[in-house]
Order: C-alpha cells, then structure tokens, then sequence
C-alpha cells in the first residue's frame, strides 16, 4: 500500500508565495493526500486555500508564530493519518516535480526517519540559503555541501524536511514558545538526543529567501555570530539561544555567544546593540520573557 503523506505547512499575509507553494506542492510527481495549513496572518488566506482541494485549512486567530504554526500543522498532519509529513513554510518552494520523489527514496534507501533537501536561495540556486559547517568553516556554497553527498545529523528543518510521523511521538511537537527563530535548533537537538536517523541529501532542493546579512564574522572564518536585521526579530533569536543553552546545559554554545558578540559589538562600539543583547540573551538564560506577543519587550 502507498504510504500517505502530507504537508504541515503555515502561512502569514504571504498570499502570492502560498498560492506558489500549493501549485508547487501539487505538480509533484508523488501526490500528496492532503496539505494541513495553518494561517496566522492579519489577512486570512482562505481564497488562496480553496482552490485546492486537498487542502485543510485552519484558521488561526491568534499569531502563533513559526513554532506555534507548525506545531499546530504538525499535529493535524499527524491526525490525519499519514505515514510521512511534508514540512513547508508559505516561502519556500520545491525546485521540481520530483523534490518529494526523492526524498522518499533516498529516506527509503538510507533508512532514514527523516530527511531534509538542500535550501537554495531564490534566483541563485548556487547558493545555499542557510550555512553549513564544514571543517570548522561556514559555507554557502551548493558545490562544497554537494560534494558530501549526504551530511547525516545535520540539516535545516523545517523547510523541506520530510519526517516520519511517529518522529514526533519520540520527540514531541514543535516548541511553540519559541515562537521565531530557535525552533529548529530546538527540535534538531531533541531528534540527536532521541537517536533519530536522519540528515540532508544533495539530490534535490527546494528554494527559500536566503539570510546572508545575518551571519557576521567576528574573529575570522571560523567564529560569526548571527545578527538579525530587525529588533523584532534579534529579540527571539537571542532570548531563544540563550534559552536553548539553559535548556540543553550547552556551554561550548554559551562560551562562542559571550565572546563572539562581547567583540561584535565592542568592534563597532554598538553600547545599544550590545545592551539590548545582553537582555534578551539573559532573559533567556533565566528561562524569562515566555507569553503572548503583547506581552514582549524588545
């Protein structure tokens, strides 16, 4: 019996890149039984939703975030049935129509419980919109991860990633208070400790908007920090990675993150910057600043 599969996918006031994604999504050579979309947006998708059939559409009135949004997307791919959930944020787009093939394949051939394409950047697809660290150093470069073949224990989730339902009965949801940035990490953590099979393969790729002027290298190619380019966003990713090293007892992490943006910000004599880390990092670290988005300083 064929497997069934489906999409965990969310979306926020992005209408013509999910109308995109669902096309893309339903032009695969390997069809998907159904697409579970969670809709947090200020504006609601439901137009864009209905033209596809096979789409189940959830209506959030409350903004859950990335992490709320893909928990909640999860658990209703889960629900239904299916063996494989496709995760996909309203960004992203699969390279071809036989993206969801292989990867299926190449979990299949691999013994894989989850399997994650490359993520290329939009109208480059030589470029790796999300790093990875080969020998100590950060590259973005499509040819130098190709060459690997296949990285095990390590990826990008979500987009992309294909994973075995009863994953998230070992690991758990998405953490929804996470809200941004973190949530990844979190679960990519939680699937080495659980011994989960897992890693990217090269042959095939979807497509997301790229964070190049993020990553800033502070003493050279081997030590960056990154830096988000709104206050918005610079708030979650410093309380989360501060609240991920508290959570995981992660020193090495706690060490690279005090040194590395002590001389960021010392370097550009950024006493604002470096405060506003400074808080962020330390609420997370105290395992503070959890709640509604209101409720957020930043």
């Amino acid at each position: 019996m064929t497997p069934r599969i489906a999409v965990a996918a969310v979306t926020f006031d992005r209408p013509r890149e999910l109308s995109v994604l669902l096309d893309a999504i339903n032009a695969q050579s390997r069809q998907v039984d159904t697409v579970c979309l969670v809709d947090s947006g200020t504006t609601p998708a439901r137009a864009v939703a209905e033209k596809h059939p096979n789409v189940d559409y959830v209506r959030s009135e409350a903004n859950l975030g990335g992490a709320g949004g893909f928990a909640l997307a999860a658990l209703k791919a889960v629900a239904s049935g299916a063996k494989w959930i496709w995760m996909m944020d309203d960004d992203a787009e699969p390279v071809d129509p036989e993206c969801l093939a292989t990867l299926l394949r190449e979990a299949e051939a691999r013994d894989l419980e989850a399997v994650v394409p490359l993520v290329t950047a939009p109208g480059d697809p030589n470029r790796l919109s999300f790093f990875f660290r080969l020998d100590g150093k950060v590259t973005h470069d499509r040819a130098e991860v190709e060459k690997r073949g296949f990285l095990p224990d390590d990826g990008h989730f979500f987009n992309g990633a294909l994973i075995r339902s009863d994953v998230f009965f070992k690991v758990g949801l998405p953490d929804m208070r996470l809200f941004i940035r973190g949530d990844e990490v979190d679960f990519t953590i939680r699937l080495r400790k659980a011994g989960i099979r897992f890693g990217t393969v090269t042959t095939t790729a979807i497509t997301h908007p790229h964070a190049f002027s993020e990553t800033q290298h502070v003493y050279g190619a081997r030590w960056h920090v990154i830096v988000p380019d709104s206050a918005f966003k610079r708030h979650y990713y410093y309380r989360n990675r501060g609240y991920l090293i508290r959570r995981y007892f992660r020193v090495r992490s706690f060490v690279a993150d005090a040194g590395g943006y002590l001389g960021y910000f010392l370097q550009r004599r950024d006493v604002p910057g470096f405060l506003a880390w400074a808080r962020s990092f330390g609420a997370g670290l105290r395992g503070k600043g959890f709640g509604p988005l209101e409720d957020q300083k930043f």
